[in-house]
């Protein structure tokens, strides 16, 4: 399995440890950066990683800026990503069970123990395929898959009446 890892400065030291941590363990990775503690903007890292796990170039996703938040807000917009903030062991496990979560999005100064427990309950849990799972999965791809220009503008009926 060959997983992608981007981080902005406030995740690097995390993605360092879990990078190696995932190597260690038998994993194939991909470091999408940064590559130091010099300032980024998530959204560059995060779309990144989308990229590639939409493509296929890597199978999931670990992504890790300063609270987890913005970036999984980042790599949520990349049409085809299902990235999910945990926590803990079991939102990992839930995020794969239940949602197919493709991406992992975790906070950059989670202790390293904790975060490679949420590594591991998210790699090595499968998507259920319970149908009412994949039923709000396809919902949710249909909506994505819809033309959107933005909100319709509602006009008000003309009452005759110019003012």
């Amino acid at each position: 399995m060959n997983i992608g890892i981007a981080s902005d400065h406030r995740g690097y030291r995390l993605k360092q440890k879990l990078l190696k941590y995932l190597k260690h363990v038998g994993y194939d990775t991909k470091d999408l950066g940064t590559n130091s503690k010099s300032p980024v903007d998530y959204p560059d890292m995060a779309f990144l990683l989308a990229d590639q796990v939409v493509n296929q170039d890597v199978d999931f996703g670990i992504a890790i800026c300063g609270s987890g938040i913005g970036i999984s807000i980042a790599c949520n917009k990349v049409k085809g990503i299902r990235c999910a903030k945990v926590d803990s062991i079991s939102e990992a496990k839930l995020a794969r069970l239940d949602n197919d979560a493709n991406i992992l999005a975790l906070n950059g100064t989670m202790p390293t123990y904790k975060a490679k427990d949420i590594v591991d309950a998210f790699l090595k849990t499968d998507f259920s395929h319970i149908e009412r799972h994949q039923n709000r999965i396809d919902k949710i791809s249909q909506y994505e898959n819809k033309k959107r220009s933005g909100r319709k503008k509602i006009e008000k009926e003309d009452s005759g009446d110019e003012r």
